[in-house]
C-alpha cells in the first residue's frame, strides 16, 4: 500500500477539524465557528469555539491536551487570533504551551487579525503552513468571512416550493407545503441566524412568531419586519423597517450580525434578488403539484424576458429532507468574494 503524503494526513486531520467546527456553528457567533485538532504524542484531541467570552477552538483543544501539548501539531479551520477581545489572544497559549507546528486552512479577514497570528507563530519559532482544506473551510465559514471582509451580512432566502414554483395557493394559504423534516430545517436555519427578516403582507397572511422552536437552542434572532406591524401580531416584540434592501443591509453594517435570512414574501424576496443582494438560496421544493397559473410564485413581478437573462446560481448542495428536497445554492457575485478570500 502506498505510504500516505504529508499533504494528504495533514487534509485528513484539517477535515476532522472542519467536522468539529459544525459544533460552534449555534455556539459562537459572532465569534467565527472554528474547529481545532492537536495531534500529540499521546493521540488526537479535538476542540471547538464556545460561546463569547469562553474558550476559543485553540483553547479548548490545549485545555484537554495539557502537558501533551509539548511538541504537537495544531490544526486550525482558521487563523488563531493574536489581538485581545474578551479572551486573551490565541497564539499566546500556542506557544506557551510549546506547540511546534500549525497547521491553517484559512487566514482571518477579520482586519485586527489578517496574517497577524502567523506572523506572531512564526516570529516564535512554530511552523505555520496554510491553505489546507482551504475549500471545505470557505464553505463552511461563508457568512463569516464575507462579514468580516465587507462589513455586511450573509444573506440567506429560505423558500418553500411546490413543484411548478408555487409558494402559496391563490387564497395565500402556505401552511404546510413541505414536510416535518423539512420545517425542522428551517428551525435550523433560523437558530445559525442573528436576524430574520419578512414583509408585512407575509405576517398579516400567515401570522408567524418566527421564533426558534429547536431544543436546546438558546438564540434568539431578531425579528425584523419589512412595513407596518399589524396590531396584535405573534410576531411582535419585532422590528419595523421601512426602507430599501440596501438600505436595510447598510443599517446592520459593521456589528454583529453574521446572517440574514429572509423567509417570504414574495415582494421581499423579489426586492433583493433585483438589488442582487441574496447570497444564498435555500430551496425546500415539495412533490407537489399546485396545477394552475393562479398560485403565489416564490417572486412577484416580471422575470427574464429571454433564457440568456436567467440568473444563474451556484449549486452547493441537494439534499433530501424526508419527502421534501433541499437545493442550496449561492450567487455567482457571492460565490467570486467567498472564493477571493
Amino acid at each position: 500500500m502506498e505510504a500516505k503524503s504529508s499533504k494528504d494526513h495533514f487534509e485528513e486531520r484539517m477535515l476532522l477539524a472542519v467536522e468539529e467546527a459544525q459544533k460552534a456553528r449555534l455556539l459562537s457567533p459572532p465569534n467565527p465557528w472554528v474547529g481545532a485538532v492537536l495531534e500529540t504524542k499521546n493521540g488526537i484531541v479535538v476542540g471547538h469555539t464556545q460561546s463569547p467570552g469562553s474558550f476559543h477552538a485553540e483553547i479548548a483543544a490545549l485545555e484537554r491536551a495539557g502537558p501533551a501539548a509539548k511538541g504537537s501539531t495544531l490544526y486550525v479551520t482558521l487563523e488563531p487570533c493574536s489581538h485581545h477581545g474578551k479572551t486573551p489572544p490565541c497564539v499566546n497559549a500556542i506557544v506557551q504551551a510549546g506547540v511546534k507546528r500549525v497547521v491553517i486552512a484559512l487566514v482571518d479577514p477579520d482586519r485586527r487579525v489578517r496574517g497577524g497570528g502567523i506572523d506572531y507563530l512564526r516570529s516564535h519559532g512554530v511552523e505555520v503552513i496554510e491553505g489546507i482544506a482551504k475549500d471545505q473551510v470557505k464553505n463552511q465559514l461563508a457568512p463569516y468571512l464575507k462579514q468580516r471582509a465587507t462589513g455586511i451580512p450573509w444573506v440567506v432566502l429560505k423558500l418553500a416550493v411546490t413543484l411548478d414554483g408555487r409558494t402559496a395557493a391563490n387564497d395565500g394559504s402556505s401552511n404546510w407545503i413541505t414536510g416535518e423534516i423539512a420545517r425542522a430545517r428551517v428551525q435550523e436555519l433560523r437558530a445559525e441566524s442573528d436576524v430574520i427578516a419578512v414583509g408585512a403582507n407575509t405576517v398579516r397572511i400567515d401570522n408567524p412568531q418566527l421564533r426558534v422552536r429547536t431544543t436546546g437552542i438558546v438564540r434568539t434572532p431578531r425579528r425584523i419586519i419589512f412595513g407596518h406591524i399589524p396590531s396584535g401580531a405573534n410576531v411582535l416584540p419585532a422590528e419595523e423597517f421601512l426602507g430599501s434592501p440596501q438600505e436595510f443591509l447598510d443599517s446592520l453594517a459593521h456589528g454583529e450580525v453574521i446572517q440574514v435570512l429572509l423567509e417570504g414574501g414574495a415582494a421581499l424576496a423579489k426586492s433583493f434578488f433585483d438589488a442582487d443582494l441574496i447570497d444564498q438560496y435555500v430551496f425546500h421544493i415539495a412533490p407537489a403539484i399546485h396545477g394552475g397559473e393562479d398560485g403565489r410564485s416564490a417572486f412577484s413581478g416580471s422575470g427574464a424576458a429571454t433564457i440568456a437573462d436567467l440568473t444563474r446560481l451556484e449549486s452547493k448542495s441537494v439534499a433530501s429532507l424526508g419527502n421534501d428536497i433541499e437545493i442550496v445554492a449561492w450567487s455567482q457575485r457571492a460565490s467570486r468574494l467567498i472564493q477571493s478570500l
